[in-house]
C-alpha cells in the first residue's frame, strides 16, 4: 500500500512539472529550440543525420540532440518537461501515457535490429534455464520477446533469471560471465558476435513481425503549440530515414560520432535493423498492447487513436 501511495505522489509531480516545465527555448533569431533525447544506439541513426541535416540548411528551429545513457533517466527527462521528445521505448512512453503524462508517439524509430545473443555456451534455448539473462527494462519491446522466445521453446519466464542492466553494460557482463545472454538496441548485440563472445538466438522478427520497439514521442503540448516545426521536424525526419537505410560509407561516418563501435560491428548491426516504413501500424500497437496486459506490465493501455498522432507523417511531402 505504501508503495502504490509513493508511485501515486511520484507520478503527481511528474505531470506538475510536465505541465509547468514544459517548453521550447527560443533563440534571439527567435526560433525554437526543438530538443530530442536519445541514447547512443543504431535505433537512433535517423536523428544523428537529421541533426546534419538541419546544419546544413537553413531550418525554422534549431535541433538539440539529448544524450543520455539509460532510459530511465531518458524518460524522466521526457515526463518532467525538460525535453520536448525521444527516440525512447514504446512500452515505456506507453506507460506514461496510461499514467497521466500526456506524450504521443509520431513515428517508429526503425524496424527490426533486435538480436537475442547468448555467450557460446549456451547451445540452445533450453540451456538458459537457471541462467541470468539481460533486457535494458522490464518495460520494453526486448522483454516481450524474451517472453516470446521462451514460451515458443516451452520454458516459463521464471525459468530464467532476468535482471535489467544499460545496454552498454551487457557486451561486458557477458565477457565477463555475469550474463548468459541478453536483447537489447545495436550495436551490442553485434559486438559481442563479432567479439566472439556470442551467437545469435533469435533474431527479432522470427519471434514477432512487425515488432515495435523505439519511436518518437513529443509532449502533446509541444505538438500543439508548435504544429509547424513540429511538421518540419517530422519532414526532416522521414528523409533523414531514407538516407539511414541507405547504410552507406556517409551514414556510418555520422554514426560514428554518436557511436564509439568498430566498424565491422556497425556494419553487421546495420544488416540487421532498417529504416523504411515508419508509420506506427494499428495492428503491430495492438499486438503490443495485448503482450503487454498478457506479461502483467499493463493493466489499461492507451487506444491506438489515444496514444499514436500520425498526423505529422501523413502530412510528410
Amino acid at each position: 500500500m505504501k508503495a502504490k501511495f509513493l508511485l501515486l505522489v511520484s507520478l503527481l509531480v511528474m505531470v506538475i512539472l510536465s505541465a509547468c516545465g514544459q517548453s521550447s527555448n527560443v533563440s534571439s533569431e527567435g526560433k525554437p529550440t526543438i530538443k530530442i533525447g536519445y541514447l547512443p544506439i543504431t535505433h537512433a541513426i535517423p536523428l544523428y543525420i537529421q541533426k546534419e541535416m538541419n546544419e546544413e540548411k537553413e531550418a525554422s528551429f534549431h535541433l538539440e540532440l539529448v544524450k543520455f545513457s539509460s532510459w530511465p533517466d531518458l524518460m524522466d527527462a521526457l515526463n518532467t518537461g525538460r525535453i520536448d521528445g525521444a527516440s525512447t521505448l514504446m512500452p515505456v512512453a506507453l506507460k506514461a501515457n496510461e499514467m497521466g503524462i500526456d506524450l504521443k508517439a509520431v513515428a517508429l524509430g526503425h524496424r527490426d535490429g533486435n538480436a537475442l545473443v547468448a555467450s557460446k555456451d549456451i547451445n540452445d534455448v533450453n540451456d538458459l534455464k537457471g541462467k541470468t539473462f539481460a533486457i535494458p527494462h522490464k518495460l520494453s519491446t526486448h522483454n516481450i520477446l524474451l517472453y516470446e522466445m521462451l514460451k515458443q521453446e516451452g520454458l516459463e519466464y521464471e525459468d530464467i533469471n532476468v535482471v535489467e542492466m544499460t545496454p552498454a553494460e551487457m557486451p561486458g557482463a557477458l565477457s565477463r560471465g555475469q550474463v548468459s545472454g541478453y536483447v537489447v538496441a545495436e550495436p551490442m548485440g553485434a559486438q559481442s558476435v563479432v567479439l566472439g563472445n556470442a551467437n545469435v538466438l533469435f533474431q527479432s522478427e522470427e519471434l514477432w513481425q512487425d515488432a515495435i520497439d523505439c519511436a518518437l514521442v513529443f509532449h502533446g503540448d509541444f505538438l500543439k503549440d508548435h504544429q509547424e516545426a513540429a511538421q518540419e521536424f517530422m519532414n526532416g525526419y522521414v528523409k533523414a530515414a531514407k538516407q539511414a537505410e541507405t547504410k552507406s560509407e556517409h551514414v556510418q561516418d555520422i554514426s560514428s560520432e554518436y557511436m564509439k563501435v568498430d566498424a565491422e560491428v556497425m556494419d553487421l548491426s546495420l544488416k540487421w535493423i532498417s529504416y523504411d516504413h515508419l508509420k506506427i501500424n494499428k495492428d503491430a500497437y495492438e499486438t503490443l498492447s495485448a503482450n503487454l496486459i498478457e506479461m502483467g506490465l499493463s493493466e489499461n493501455p492507451p487506444a491506438y487513436e489515444e496514444f499514436v498522432n500520425n498526423t505529422l507523417i501523413n502530412e510528410v511531402k
